[in-house]
Protein backbone atom coordinates (compact mmCIF):
# COMPACT_ATOMS: atom_id res chain seq x y z
CA UNK A 1 0.00 0.00 0.00
CA UNK A 2 1.55 3.31 -1.09
CA UNK A 3 0.57 6.89 -0.33
CA UNK A 4 -1.41 7.28 -3.57
CA UNK A 5 -3.60 4.21 -2.97
CA UNK A 6 -3.96 5.03 0.71
CA UNK A 7 -4.97 8.56 -0.25
CA UNK A 8 -7.64 7.19 -2.60
CA UNK A 9 -9.31 5.10 0.08
CA UNK A 10 -8.90 7.77 2.73
CA UNK A 11 -10.42 10.30 0.30
CA UNK A 12 -13.54 8.14 0.04
CA UNK A 13 -13.82 7.95 3.81
CA UNK A 14 -13.08 11.63 4.22
CA UNK A 15 -15.65 12.63 1.59
CA UNK A 16 -18.34 10.76 3.52
CA UNK A 17 -17.33 12.38 6.81
CA UNK A 18 -17.17 15.73 5.08
CA UNK A 19 -20.68 15.40 3.68
CA UNK A 20 -21.97 14.43 7.13
CA UNK A 21 -20.25 17.44 8.71
CA UNK A 22 -21.51 19.84 6.05
CA UNK A 23 -25.07 18.58 6.52
CA UNK A 24 -24.81 19.48 10.20
CA UNK A 25 -23.37 22.94 9.48
CA UNK A 26 -25.99 23.66 6.81
CA UNK A 27 -28.86 22.66 9.07
CA UNK A 28 -27.51 24.67 12.00
CA UNK A 29 -26.94 27.71 9.76
CA UNK A 30 -30.51 27.34 8.55
CA UNK A 31 -32.06 26.90 12.01
CA UNK A 32 -29.90 29.24 14.09
CA UNK A 33 -27.82 31.52 11.81
CA UNK A 34 -24.27 32.72 12.58
CA UNK A 35 -24.83 32.57 16.35
CA UNK A 36 -25.89 28.91 16.12
CA UNK A 37 -22.81 28.04 14.04
CA UNK A 38 -20.65 29.69 16.71
CA UNK A 39 -22.25 27.51 19.41
CA UNK A 40 -21.93 24.44 17.17
CA UNK A 41 -18.19 25.09 17.12
CA UNK A 42 -18.11 25.19 20.91
CA UNK A 43 -19.93 21.87 21.24
CA UNK A 44 -17.83 20.19 18.55
CA UNK A 45 -14.67 21.32 20.37
CA UNK A 46 -15.97 19.61 23.51
CA UNK A 47 -16.90 16.50 21.52
CA UNK A 48 -13.52 16.22 19.86
CA UNK A 49 -11.83 16.63 23.23
CA UNK A 50 -13.93 13.99 25.00
CA UNK A 51 -13.79 11.64 22.01
CA UNK A 52 -10.02 11.46 22.33
CA UNK A 53 -10.01 11.30 26.11
CA UNK A 54 -12.66 8.55 26.00
CA UNK A 55 -10.03 5.96 25.20
CA UNK A 56 -7.25 7.58 27.18
CA UNK A 57 -5.78 9.15 24.04
CA UNK A 58 -3.94 5.97 23.04
CA UNK A 59 -5.17 5.56 19.46
CA UNK A 60 -1.86 6.76 18.00
CA UNK A 61 -0.01 4.39 20.33
CA UNK A 62 -2.16 1.45 19.24
CA UNK A 63 -1.51 2.28 15.58
CA UNK A 64 2.25 2.56 16.14
CA UNK A 65 2.70 -0.64 18.14
CA UNK A 66 0.27 -2.75 16.11
CA UNK A 67 2.34 -1.75 13.06
CA UNK A 68 5.51 -2.80 14.89
CA UNK A 69 4.19 -6.01 16.53
CA UNK A 70 1.85 -7.38 13.86
CA UNK A 71 4.32 -10.19 13.11
CA UNK A 72 4.90 -10.92 16.82
CA UNK A 73 1.72 -12.61 18.07
CA UNK A 74 2.70 -12.66 21.76
CA UNK A 75 3.61 -8.98 22.04
CA UNK A 76 0.62 -7.98 19.91
CA UNK A 77 -1.73 -9.88 22.22
CA UNK A 78 -0.22 -8.20 25.29
CA UNK A 79 -0.49 -4.79 23.67
CA UNK A 80 -4.14 -5.10 22.68
CA UNK A 81 -5.21 -6.53 26.05
CA UNK A 82 -3.47 -3.66 27.86
CA UNK A 83 -4.90 -1.10 25.41
CA UNK A 84 -8.48 -2.29 25.94
CA UNK A 85 -8.04 -2.19 29.73
CA UNK A 86 -6.54 1.31 29.50
CA UNK A 87 -9.34 2.56 27.23
CA UNK A 88 -12.10 1.14 29.45
CA UNK A 89 -10.72 2.75 32.62
CA UNK A 90 -10.17 6.10 30.91
CA UNK A 91 -13.67 6.18 29.35
CA UNK A 92 -15.35 5.43 32.69
CA UNK A 93 -13.29 8.14 34.39
CA UNK A 94 -14.04 10.76 31.72
CA UNK A 95 -17.72 9.84 31.66
CA UNK A 96 -18.02 10.35 35.42
CA UNK A 97 -16.22 13.70 35.26
CA UNK A 98 -18.45 14.91 32.42
CA UNK A 99 -21.57 13.85 34.35
CA UNK A 100 -20.45 15.72 37.46
CA UNK A 101 -19.58 18.88 35.51
CA UNK A 102 -22.42 18.75 32.96
CA UNK A 103 -24.21 21.78 34.41
CA UNK A 104 -21.06 23.93 34.43
CA UNK A 105 -20.12 22.82 30.91
CA UNK A 106 -23.55 23.72 29.53
CA UNK A 107 -23.33 27.24 30.95
CA UNK A 108 -19.66 27.82 30.08
CA UNK A 109 -19.74 26.49 26.53
CA UNK A 110 -23.28 27.09 25.33
CA UNK A 111 -24.59 29.67 27.78
CA UNK A 112 -27.83 27.75 28.33
CA UNK A 113 -28.80 25.20 31.00
CA UNK A 114 -31.15 23.51 28.54
CA UNK A 115 -28.09 21.80 27.06
CA UNK A 116 -27.14 20.10 30.34
CA UNK A 117 -28.94 16.91 29.29
CA UNK A 118 -26.96 16.93 26.04
CA UNK A 119 -23.69 16.98 27.98
CA UNK A 120 -24.97 14.04 30.06
CA UNK A 121 -25.73 12.02 26.93
CA UNK A 122 -22.20 12.73 25.71
CA UNK A 123 -20.81 11.58 29.06
CA UNK A 124 -22.67 8.25 28.91
CA UNK A 125 -21.58 7.74 25.29
CA UNK A 126 -17.90 7.79 26.27
CA UNK A 127 -17.67 4.00 26.60
CA UNK A 128 -19.03 3.40 23.10
CA UNK A 129 -16.81 6.09 21.58
CA UNK A 130 -13.78 4.52 23.29
CA UNK A 131 -14.59 1.17 21.71
CA UNK A 132 -14.88 2.81 18.28
CA UNK A 133 -11.49 4.48 18.75
CA UNK A 134 -9.91 1.16 19.78
CA UNK A 135 -11.37 -0.74 16.84
CA UNK A 136 -10.35 1.85 14.22
CA UNK A 137 -6.83 2.14 15.67
CA UNK A 138 -6.27 -1.63 15.42
CA UNK A 139 -7.49 -1.68 11.81
CA UNK A 140 -5.28 1.31 10.99
CA UNK A 141 -2.28 -0.35 12.62
CA UNK A 142 -2.65 -3.30 10.24
CA UNK A 143 -2.79 -0.72 7.41
CA UNK A 144 -6.12 -2.17 6.29
CA UNK A 145 -7.08 1.12 4.64
CA UNK A 146 -9.85 -0.38 2.52
CA UNK A 147 -11.72 -1.80 5.53
CA UNK A 148 -11.16 1.43 7.46
CA UNK A 149 -12.66 3.44 4.59
CA UNK A 150 -15.65 1.08 4.36
CA UNK A 151 -16.46 1.54 8.06
CA UNK A 152 -16.12 5.31 7.86
CA UNK A 153 -18.30 5.62 4.75
CA UNK A 154 -21.18 3.57 6.21
CA UNK A 155 -20.77 5.20 9.63
CA UNK A 156 -21.05 8.64 8.04
CA UNK A 157 -24.18 7.55 6.19
CA UNK A 158 -25.74 6.60 9.54
CA UNK A 159 -24.70 10.01 10.86
CA UNK A 160 -26.40 11.90 8.03
CA UNK A 161 -29.67 10.03 8.53
CA UNK A 162 -29.52 10.65 12.28
CA UNK A 163 -28.75 14.37 11.89
CA UNK A 164 -31.55 14.99 9.38
CA UNK A 165 -34.09 13.11 11.50
CA UNK A 166 -33.26 14.64 14.89
CA UNK A 167 -32.72 18.19 13.58
CA UNK A 168 -36.17 18.19 11.99
CA UNK A 169 -37.62 17.17 15.33
CA UNK A 170 -35.46 19.14 17.81
CA UNK A 171 -33.72 21.73 15.59
CA UNK A 172 -30.32 22.88 16.99
CA UNK A 173 -30.55 20.58 20.02
CA UNK A 174 -31.36 17.65 17.73
CA UNK A 175 -28.43 18.32 15.43
CA UNK A 176 -26.04 18.39 18.39
CA UNK A 177 -27.60 15.25 19.87
CA UNK A 178 -27.22 13.44 16.55
CA UNK A 179 -23.48 14.18 16.57
CA UNK A 180 -23.16 12.20 19.80
CA UNK A 181 -25.49 9.29 19.02
CA UNK A 182 -24.08 8.72 15.54
CA UNK A 183 -20.56 8.27 16.96
CA UNK A 184 -21.71 5.24 18.96
CA UNK A 185 -23.69 3.85 16.03
CA UNK A 186 -20.42 3.36 14.15
CA UNK A 187 -20.10 0.15 16.18
CA UNK A 188 -23.04 -1.33 14.25
CA UNK A 189 -20.97 -1.08 11.08
CA UNK A 190 -17.46 -1.48 12.42
CA UNK A 191 -17.69 -4.56 14.62
CA UNK A 192 -19.08 -6.98 11.98
CA UNK A 193 -16.50 -5.75 9.45
CA UNK A 194 -13.67 -6.10 11.96
CA UNK A 195 -14.78 -9.61 12.98
CA UNK A 196 -14.54 -10.75 9.34
CA UNK A 197 -10.97 -9.46 8.92
CA UNK A 198 -8.16 -12.05 8.58
CA UNK A 199 -6.28 -10.63 11.59
CA UNK A 200 -9.19 -10.61 14.05
CA UNK A 201 -8.87 -12.99 17.01
CA UNK A 202 -11.07 -13.27 20.07
CA UNK A 203 -8.08 -12.47 22.22
CA UNK A 204 -8.13 -8.83 21.11
CA UNK A 205 -11.29 -8.34 23.21
CA UNK A 206 -9.62 -9.53 26.43
CA UNK A 207 -8.56 -6.96 28.99
CA UNK A 208 -5.47 -7.29 31.13
CA UNK A 209 -3.15 -4.90 32.95
CA UNK A 210 0.37 -5.12 31.56
CA UNK A 211 2.87 -2.74 33.14
CA UNK A 212 5.31 -2.57 30.21
CA UNK A 213 2.65 -2.06 27.54
CA UNK A 214 0.69 0.36 29.71
CA UNK A 215 3.76 2.55 30.15
CA UNK A 216 4.39 2.49 26.40
CA UNK A 217 0.79 3.49 25.74
CA UNK A 218 0.89 6.12 28.47
CA UNK A 219 3.63 7.99 26.62
CA UNK A 220 1.36 8.23 23.61
CA UNK A 221 -1.54 9.09 25.86
CA UNK A 222 0.35 12.14 27.10
CA UNK A 223 1.20 13.25 23.55
CA UNK A 224 -2.27 12.61 22.13
CA UNK A 225 -4.11 14.19 25.04
CA UNK A 226 -1.86 17.24 24.82
CA UNK A 227 -2.49 17.66 21.08
CA UNK A 228 -6.22 16.93 21.53
CA UNK A 229 -6.71 18.98 24.69
CA UNK A 230 -4.99 22.19 23.70
CA UNK A 231 -6.61 23.03 20.31
CA UNK A 232 -10.25 22.79 21.55
CA UNK A 233 -9.42 24.73 24.72
CA UNK A 234 -7.47 27.37 22.80
CA UNK A 235 -10.27 27.64 20.22
CA UNK A 236 -12.81 28.06 23.01
CA UNK A 237 -10.65 30.85 24.44
CA UNK A 238 -10.32 32.42 20.98
CA UNK A 239 -14.10 32.28 20.43
CA UNK A 240 -14.76 33.83 23.82
CA UNK A 241 -12.23 36.61 23.09
CA UNK A 242 -13.71 37.28 19.65
CA UNK A 243 -17.23 37.25 21.10
CA UNK A 244 -16.29 39.86 23.70
CA UNK A 245 -14.48 42.01 21.13
CA UNK A 246 -16.78 41.67 18.12
CA UNK A 247 -19.94 39.72 19.13
CA UNK A 248 -21.14 36.16 18.47
CA UNK A 249 -22.22 37.03 14.92
CA UNK A 250 -18.59 37.79 14.03
CA UNK A 251 -17.53 34.57 15.75
CA UNK A 252 -19.88 32.79 13.37
CA UNK A 253 -18.00 34.24 10.37
CA UNK A 254 -14.66 33.15 11.82
CA UNK A 255 -16.10 29.72 12.60
CA UNK A 256 -17.54 29.36 9.10
CA UNK A 257 -14.18 29.98 7.40
CA UNK A 258 -12.43 27.69 9.89
CA UNK A 259 -14.94 24.92 9.15
CA UNK A 260 -14.44 25.25 5.39
CA UNK A 261 -10.70 25.02 6.03
CA UNK A 262 -11.11 21.95 8.24
CA UNK A 263 -13.39 20.33 5.67
CA UNK A 264 -11.07 20.33 2.67
CA UNK A 265 -7.95 19.71 4.76
CA UNK A 266 -9.62 16.61 6.17
CA UNK A 267 -8.81 14.80 2.91
CA UNK A 268 -5.09 15.38 3.37
CA UNK A 269 -4.75 15.08 7.14
CA UNK A 270 -6.68 11.80 7.11
CA UNK A 271 -4.35 10.37 4.46
CA UNK A 272 -1.32 11.46 6.50
CA UNK A 273 -2.77 9.94 9.67
CA UNK A 274 -3.80 6.65 8.09
CA UNK A 275 -0.64 6.08 6.06
CA UNK A 276 2.27 7.90 7.66
CA UNK A 277 1.89 7.06 11.34
CA UNK A 278 2.13 3.26 10.90
CA UNK A 279 4.61 3.67 8.04
CA UNK A 280 7.02 5.94 9.91
CA UNK A 281 6.61 3.87 13.10
CA UNK A 282 7.75 0.70 11.30
CA UNK A 283 10.58 2.40 9.36
CA UNK A 284 13.95 2.72 11.10
CA UNK A 285 16.66 3.41 8.50
CA UNK A 286 17.51 6.93 7.40
CA UNK A 287 17.13 6.45 3.64
CA UNK A 288 13.61 5.02 3.91
CA UNK A 289 12.47 7.80 6.23
CA UNK A 290 13.84 10.49 3.93
CA UNK A 291 12.14 8.85 0.95
CA UNK A 292 8.77 8.72 2.73
CA UNK A 293 8.99 12.39 3.74
CA UNK A 294 10.00 13.45 0.23
CA UNK A 295 7.08 11.54 -1.26
CA UNK A 296 4.74 13.22 1.20
CA UNK A 297 5.83 16.67 0.09
CA UNK A 298 5.85 15.65 -3.58
CA UNK A 299 2.20 14.56 -3.53
CA UNK A 300 0.54 16.42 -0.67
CA UNK A 301 1.88 19.98 -0.89
CA UNK A 302 0.77 20.53 -4.53
CA UNK A 303 -2.59 19.02 -3.57
CA UNK A 304 -3.19 21.35 -0.63
CA UNK A 305 -1.98 24.39 -2.59
CA UNK A 306 -4.35 23.55 -5.45
CA UNK A 307 -7.30 22.98 -3.14
CA UNK A 308 -6.60 26.20 -1.24
CA UNK A 309 -6.50 28.18 -4.49
CA UNK A 310 -9.76 26.57 -5.65
CA UNK A 311 -11.51 27.40 -2.38
CA UNK A 312 -10.28 31.01 -2.60
CA UNK A 313 -11.55 31.46 -6.16
CA UNK A 314 -14.93 29.91 -5.26
CA UNK A 315 -15.15 31.41 -1.76
CA UNK A 316 -18.37 33.36 -2.39
CA UNK A 317 -20.14 30.32 -3.84
CA UNK A 318 -18.76 28.05 -1.10
CA UNK A 319 -19.98 30.39 1.64
CA UNK A 320 -23.47 30.76 0.18
CA UNK A 321 -23.76 27.05 -0.58
CA UNK A 322 -22.55 25.72 2.76
CA UNK A 323 -24.07 28.39 4.98
CA UNK A 324 -26.33 31.18 3.73
CA UNK A 325 -26.29 34.71 2.34
CA UNK A 326 -26.02 35.95 5.94
CA UNK A 327 -22.39 34.75 5.98
CA UNK A 328 -21.17 36.80 3.00
CA UNK A 329 -19.00 38.96 5.29
CA UNK A 330 -16.87 35.87 5.94
CA UNK A 331 -15.43 36.07 2.39
CA UNK A 332 -12.84 38.66 3.46
CA UNK A 333 -11.30 36.17 5.91
CA UNK A 334 -10.34 33.40 3.46
CA UNK A 335 -6.99 34.69 2.14
CA UNK A 336 -4.73 34.45 5.21
CA UNK A 337 -6.58 31.35 6.44
CA UNK A 338 -5.85 29.43 3.23
CA UNK A 339 -2.19 30.48 3.24
CA UNK A 340 -2.01 29.18 6.80
CA UNK A 341 -3.58 25.89 5.66
CA UNK A 342 -0.73 25.21 3.21
CA UNK A 343 1.85 25.94 5.90
CA UNK A 344 -0.10 23.76 8.35
CA UNK A 345 0.07 20.67 6.11
CA UNK A 346 3.79 21.24 5.50
CA UNK A 347 4.42 21.29 9.25
CA UNK A 348 1.95 18.45 9.95
CA UNK A 349 3.94 15.99 7.81
CA UNK A 350 7.16 16.60 9.74
CA UNK A 351 5.42 16.62 13.14
CA UNK A 352 4.65 12.92 12.64
CA UNK A 353 8.33 12.16 13.10
CA UNK A 354 7.95 13.17 16.75
CA UNK A 355 4.76 11.15 17.15
CA UNK A 356 5.94 8.02 15.33
CA UNK A 357 9.27 7.96 17.20
CA UNK A 358 7.69 8.64 20.60
CA UNK A 359 9.52 11.92 21.33
CA UNK A 360 7.13 12.52 24.20
CA UNK A 361 8.78 15.40 26.03
CA UNK A 362 9.63 17.40 22.91
CA UNK A 363 6.17 16.85 21.44
CA UNK A 364 4.32 17.95 24.59
CA UNK A 365 6.48 21.04 25.09
CA UNK A 366 6.08 22.11 21.47
CA UNK A 367 2.30 21.64 21.56
CA UNK A 368 2.03 23.78 24.69
CA UNK A 369 4.34 26.51 23.42
CA UNK A 370 2.65 26.89 20.04
CA UNK A 371 -0.86 26.70 21.50
CA UNK A 372 -0.07 29.57 23.85
CA UNK A 373 1.72 31.53 21.10
CA UNK A 374 -1.36 31.20 18.84
CA UNK A 375 -3.65 32.62 21.52
CA UNK A 376 -1.19 35.45 22.20
CA UNK A 377 -0.97 36.25 18.48
CA UNK A 378 -4.77 36.33 18.24
CA UNK A 379 -4.91 38.94 21.02
CA UNK A 380 -2.18 41.05 19.41
CA UNK A 381 -3.33 40.81 15.77
CA UNK A 382 -7.06 41.31 16.44
CA UNK A 383 -6.20 44.45 18.41
CA UNK A 384 -4.42 45.85 15.35
CA UNK A 385 -6.33 44.34 12.39
CA UNK A 386 -9.78 43.41 13.72
CA UNK A 387 -11.40 40.01 13.12
CA UNK A 388 -9.08 39.11 10.21
CA UNK A 389 -6.20 39.33 12.69
CA UNK A 390 -7.25 35.89 13.99
CA UNK A 391 -6.45 34.47 10.52
CA UNK A 392 -3.10 36.29 10.44
CA UNK A 393 -2.30 34.74 13.82
CA UNK A 394 -3.14 31.27 12.47
CA UNK A 395 -0.77 31.61 9.49
CA UNK A 396 2.13 33.17 11.43
CA UNK A 397 1.91 30.58 14.21
CA UNK A 398 2.07 27.65 11.78
CA UNK A 399 5.00 29.26 9.98
CA UNK A 400 6.91 29.21 13.26
CA UNK A 401 5.77 25.62 13.91
CA UNK A 402 7.03 24.56 10.48
CA UNK A 403 10.49 26.02 11.22
CA UNK A 404 10.54 24.11 14.52
CA UNK A 405 9.62 20.80 12.87
CA UNK A 406 12.28 21.24 10.18
CA UNK A 407 14.83 21.57 12.98
CA UNK A 408 13.49 18.46 14.80
CA UNK A 409 13.45 16.30 11.65
CA UNK A 410 16.98 17.32 10.61
CA UNK A 411 18.29 16.61 14.08
CA UNK A 412 16.64 13.17 14.22
CA UNK A 413 17.77 12.14 10.72
CA UNK A 414 21.28 13.36 11.45
CA UNK A 415 21.53 10.93 14.36
CA UNK A 416 20.61 7.86 12.29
Amino acid sequence: MNIVRASFYSAMATASRLVAGLVVIKLVAWFAGPEGVGKLGQFMSLMSLLAVLAGGGISAGIVKYVAEYRHDAQRLSRLLAAALWYALCASILMGCIALLLSRQMAVWLLGDLRYESLIRVLAVAQLGIAMVNYMLAVINGFMDVRRLAFIQVLGSAFSIVMVVWLSQWLHLYGALLALVVSQVLWLLVGLPSWWRSPYFQRGVLRMRFDREMTLRLAAFSVMTITSALLPPLINIAVRNHLAVQFGWGQVGYWQAVSKVSDAYLLFLTTAINIYYLPKLASTHDRESLVLELRNAYRYLLPAVAGLALLVYVLRDWVTRCLFSADFVSANALYGPQLIGDVIKVASFILSYVMLAKAMTRLFVVSECVFAVSYLALVYVFTAHFGLIGAMYAFAVNYLCYLAFNVWVARRYLGRL
